[in-house]
């Protein structure tokens, strides 16, 4: 199956009607839909994130959501001097050295789940789901079963995703993702506080979804030629664009550099997967995207992700430990629960 076919279908079968919508509004850079923005331009993508004032905990956005379940002690969408403490410890914790510190964790689950017998039917989301769930249980120093982790979390984000994504509101939805937050701080122990939960959520959701469909791009498209090349990391993470969509909503008026004005209260879907090129141009390591741009896929500014050393890290391991067998892609099915365009399944095995 042809490389962009495949991971078009994990769009089509995880959330079509958002995926239908973005797909119809991306002729002009930004379009307005009474009081929402479809921002799809790389210009105004970045403008909106570092120029125009964001209220990062209003209902209706990633912080909004996971605040009002958490308690508004949150890692990534808050504000002020305690906010940026934890910003810098969780900078100095995913610094160059915190990973090398992390780096046997995965590297010895891959050394033990890849090889020559596993790899005639091997299933990279369980592989995935392990790898990170047991690299967020070290990061934050818990005696966490990696599997169980990365199943609290995933079901955490996705009855989230559930809430603050566009649609209908049910307050069943709203139910459930209160119960799946409090079943996440219960398996983190007493003594976790709300920024842990988010941490291990966010590391989590966004490897199980990358990794999986990076693995499927490099099998169908024939890459591993190129597995030593940091530059098919990036490429691949610019390409799948594990977090497609970022809603925002605006603080104050503004305008983008297209032009439109942004009112105070507006909420902005900010489409990452079109910012990077994701829906035009195929993954080359050979003439890669430019690093300002191939950065977007973990946001920019202030309030970028701290976790993009990490990601990258991870996937080039994960590329490196399965190029020598050449693997393909036997069977593959999508996650239509998930937080993420994301597979349930990608079974591969050696070519």
């Amino acid at each position: 199956m042809n490389a962009r076919t495949r991971d078009r279908r994990v769009y089509l079968g995880s959330h079509p009607l958002l995926f239908a919508l973005l797909t119809a509004t991306r002729g002009r850079p930004v379009r307005r839909l009474g009081g929402t923005l479809l921002v799809h331009d790389r210009a105004a993508f970045t403008a909106a994130l570092t120029a125009v004032p964001l209220d990062r905990s209003a209902p209706g956005t990633t912080g909004g959501a996971a605040g009002r379940l958490s308690g508004g002690d949150l890692l990534f969408d808050q504000q002020g001097s305690a906010h940026r403490q934890a910003r810098r410890d969780t900078a100095d914790t995913l610094s160059a050295a915190g990973v090398a510190r992390l780096r046997p964790v995965w590297t010895r689950l891959l050394d033990e789940r890849i090889n020559a017998q596993a790899i005639s039917g091997l299933d990279l989301v369980p592989l995935a789901a392990e790898l990170a769930g047991t690299t967020a249980a070290a990061l934050l120093d818990l005696t966490i079963d990696g599997r169980l982790l990365a199943a609290a979390a995933q079901d955490a984000a996705a009855t989230a995703a559930r809430v603050h994504l566009p649609g209908l509101r049910r307050r069943s939805a709203d139910r459930a993702a209160q119960a799946a937050a409090d079943r996440l701080m219960a398996l983190l122990g007493p003594g976790a506080v709300p920024r842990d939960a988010m941490l291990a959520v966010a590391a989590i959701t966004t490897t199980v979804a990358a990794v999986p469909r990076a693995v499927a791009w490099a099998c169908d498209a024939n890459l591993w030629a190129y597995a030593d090349s940091p530059a098919l990391t990036d490429e691949l993470l610019r390409v799948t664009a594990p977090t497609p969509l970022l809603p925002r909503v605006a603080a104050a008026p503004g305008e983008l550099p297209t032009g439109c004005p942004v009112r105070s209260g507006d909420r902005m879907l900010l489409v990452a997967r079109h910012a990077l090129d994701a829906h035009r141009h195929d993954p080359d390591p050979r003439r890669p995207a430019p690093p300002q741009v191939a950065q977007l896929a973990f946001g920019v500014g202030p309030h970028a992700c701290p976790g993009a050393r990490l990601a990258r890290t991870q996937l080039g391991d994960v590329l490196r430990a399965l190029a020598p067998l050449r693997p393909v892609v036997v069977r593959s099915r999508v996650d239509r629960r998930a937080a993420l365009p994301s597979w349930r399944s990608l079974v591969v095995r050696a070519s």
